[in-house]
């Protein structure tokens, strides 16, 4: 979507209407690149009363990026399936069409399982830290 906003070959209300897309996250954004891609211009071929045809792969994306994240958050000493579980996902994430929208679900699932497990360790950091916030320049006398 970059390459096409600063592409001066392209048409101005077509790189408009891209620029658009990409900062609302648009549905539509996908199926207006690959119109460009074509040569077309935008504001003659697209109907903008249409509503998207949304993929329903989403789901499936995400109960992958779970499974994978699971695989490689979870105890014990498996070197092999954990490396293998890294190589999908990144491989999933570089052919994915919104790969930091699935990378922010990987850090999120990531982070969701080290809080259950390490709990009590994550609130004990965290404590630590607030606490030599509030108590940043202060002095006590013992």
């Amino acid at each position: 979507a970059e390459s096409v906003i600063n592409d001066r070959s392209i048409d101005a209300q077509s790189r408009a209407v891209i620029r658009y897309a990409l900062e609302t996250s648009d549905p539509w954004l996908a199926e207006l690149l690959r119109r460009v891609d074509k040569g077309k211009s935008l504001v003659d071929t697209v109907d903008f009363s249409q509503e998207p045809q949304i993929r329903n792969d989403d789901d499936f994306e995400v109960e992958k990026i779970e499974l994978l994240a699971e695989m490689i958050c979870r105890g014990g000493d498996e070197p092999d399936t954990k490396s293998a579980a890294l190589l999908v996902l990144m491989a999933a994430l570089e052919d994915s069409p919104h790969p930091k929208a699935l990378a922010n679900t990987a850090k999120h699932l990531a982070f969701n399982h080290c809080a259950e497990r390490n709990v009590c360790g994550m609130v004990d950091a965290e404590i630590r830290v607030v606490q030599a916030e509030l108590f940043a320049g202060k002095a006590f006398l013992l």
